[in-house]
This record gives C-alpha cells, sequence and structure tokens, in this order.
C-alpha cells in the first residue's frame, strides 16, 4: 500500500519533481533504510540519505514516475552498497569485540533495544550465506522488490533470481533446522 503523498502522486500530473521526490522518500527511505542494514553497511542512514541526494538531479529526465524511482532508488543503494564493501576492503581491520573479556553480566542496552540479548538480528542470519544469497534475500526479502527489479540491479536473468531466492531461502531452512536440532 503506497503512502498518502505517494497515491496523490500516482493520481497529479507527473510534472513536479519536487512532488515525486517527496512520494519517493515517503515510499521509499524506509525499504532502502532496511535493505542497507540487512547488508551490514556501517551507517545505513547516513548512506541512505546519499542515496536520496543522489536520486534528486536525475529526477527531470526520470521516466516511469514512482516505480522508475524505486528502481533506480535501489540501483543507487546497491552501487553505495558496493563503494562501502570496497572502501572497508582498503580500511584496516579494527579490533572486534571479544563477549568472552567482557565483565558485565547483563546484556547491554543496546542489546536490549534492538532484542539481540535473545536472538540473531538480520545481519547475523545472513552472515554465513554466500555472497549472491544474501544479496537477492536483501533486495526481495528485506527491500520488498519485484523479481524484475532484483534481475535489473544484480544484474542477472529473473531466472535467476527467483533460483537464487530459491536456493538461499533453503540454505537458511537448513540453517535453522541445524541450529533447533531437529534435522
Amino acid at each position: 500500500m503506497l503512502e498518502p503523498l505517494a497515491e496523490e502522486y500516482v493520481q497529479a500530473d507527473h510534472d513536479d519533481p519536487a512532488l515525486l521526490f517527496t512520494a519517493a522518500y515517503n515510499a521509499f527511505s524506509g525499504p532502502v533504510l532496511g535493505y542497507l542494514k540487512a547488508r551490514g553497511v556501517d551507517d545505513p542512514e547516513a548512506v541512505t540519505q546519499d542515496v536520496f541526494l543522489a536520486l534528486y538531479p536525475k529526477l527531470d529526465t526520470l521516466q516511469g514516475g514512482l516505480q522508475g524511482a524505486r528502481t533506480l532508488l535501489f540501483t543507487i543503494a546497491h552501487a553505495r552498497l558496493v563503494d562501502h564493501y570496497r572502501k572497508r576492503e582498503r580500511t584496516p581491520d579494527s579490533t572486534p569485540y571479544e563477549a568472552d573479556f567482557d565483565a558485565r553480566r547483563s546484556p547491554s542496552a543496546e542489546d536490549q533495544a534492538f532484542g539481540r540479548a535473545s536472538g540473531l538480528g538480520v545481519t547475523e542470519i545472513l552472515e554465513d550465506l554466500a555472497e549472491d544469497y544474501r544479496e537477492v534475500l536483501a533486495l526481495r526479502v528485506v527491500a520488498d522488490l519485484s523479481v524484475e527489479e532484483t534481475a535489473e540491479i544484480m544484474g542477472k536473468s529473473q531466472g535467476a533470481v527467483k533460483q537464487l531466492q530459491r536456493r538461499a531461502l533453503g540454505a537458511l531452512k537448513k540453517r535453522a533446522l541445524l541450529r533447533n536440532g531437529t534435522s
């Protein structure tokens, strides 16, 4: 379901780039943020803002209205994600947090706030999957993109995206069964 402003844009003249930008931001900022969080970007809020800043100058030549903006947004987000990982490869490793050496006996406020004290988050669940599996699940499930949009962003055929998604979900199911000891 579209946000009210997005519905207003769909019914409007479509010639106002400011209205398209506002409608796109209201409708897709959450999914873009979720996609970037699921893919492990260090500062997903900042990158989300960068994605929308990159969209704005392209609005005058954008085709396809709100759905065209959605596809372009996730294409930009994917490019920013690639940039993030390339930069991370060139950055020296930092020392990881080691829970065994932490003297605290109760979960931190952050863990409680984000529900990590009792289970795994999206990033941890996707962490052990192959790169293509993580990518297809982040685009299809977290960002809620169509098969066609995902195929365009990943540079694969629609059939390949469907197959990757099926295999990724199978791998997740297998991990869950192993974790629960029911396999």
